[in-house]
């Protein structure tokens, strides 16, 4: 697939990025990720639903990632971060300890 304008050409260093951010995530259990999340967004997140914990994994996945005119949103099903603005768009998978987050919370 060829990139159809120069905004394209953006697409894969920023999905690099937002994957090297959401490496530290990864592996933590739900709890682990709350605690993580309150540090970072400095407030606590007991409370939170589901729209909160969402906007908070994605502000940590763009982290200082040139975004390039990229917009990202975690996806309806809690499954994916969406990235979106040019003539394609990339779906990155998350893994289940933050699907799980994102969905429940800290249980």
């Amino acid at each position: 697939m060829a990139p159809k304008n120069p905004k394209d050409l953006a697409l894969a260093p920023v999905a690099a990025a937002i994957d090297l951010n959401l490496q530290h995530l990864r592996d933590k259990s739900p709890s682990e990720l709350d605690f993580s999340m309150a540090l970072a967004m400095n407030r606590d997140t007991a409370g939170a639903g589901r729209d909160e914990r969402a906007a908070w994994v994605c502000f940590e996945a763009t982290r200082e990632v040139d975004m390039h005119a990229w917009e990202a949103a975690i996806s309806d099903d809690s499954d994916r971060l969406h990235l979106s603005g040019g003539s394609v768009t990339l779906d990155l998978g998350l893994s289940a300890g933050i699907m799980d987050y994102i969905k429940h919370g800290a249980a």
